[in-house]
């Protein structure tokens, strides 16, 4: 059986409604496993001083994605809304981030939506 290979990022600092910053990110690492789990993906570690199976800062992504120049099929977000700060400041980072991956999804039931990769 074919398995895609990915790498999910959860923002610790981004929250909705009047939820806690705890309970949003239970919520992005809920949906996003849940996501994984569903579409048979094997999550993929670049780094191997990484804490968690997941990323929280799209610089350190980025950054290792550089060094490794890994083949990876899928980035996992929960929302666009929840990388609109780095995506809004860091455009040109945020294009080349993308273009390492086949394609971009966001979970969240409010935007299932996909961007193809830049590259």
């Amino acid at each position: 059986m074919f398995q895609l290979k990915g790498i999910y990022l959860i923002n610790p600092h981004w929250q909705s409604l009047n939820k806690s910053k705890e309970e949003c990110i239970q919520l992005q690492k809920q949906a996003l496993e849940f996501y994984i789990e569903k579409h048979n993906i094997f999550t993929v570690k670049l780094n191997q001083w990484q804490l968690n199976d997941y990323y929280t800062i799209p610089h350190a992504l980025l950054y290792d994605l550089k060094q490794k120049k890994a083949d990876l099929d899928i980035l996992l977000l929960y929302s666009e809304e929840v990388l609109e700060d780095f995506i809004n400041s860091y455009p040109a980072r945020w294009l080349i981030l993308k273009s390492f991956f086949n394609e971009v999804v966001f979970c969240a039931n409010q935007k299932e939506n996909s961007l193809e990769g830049a590259g």
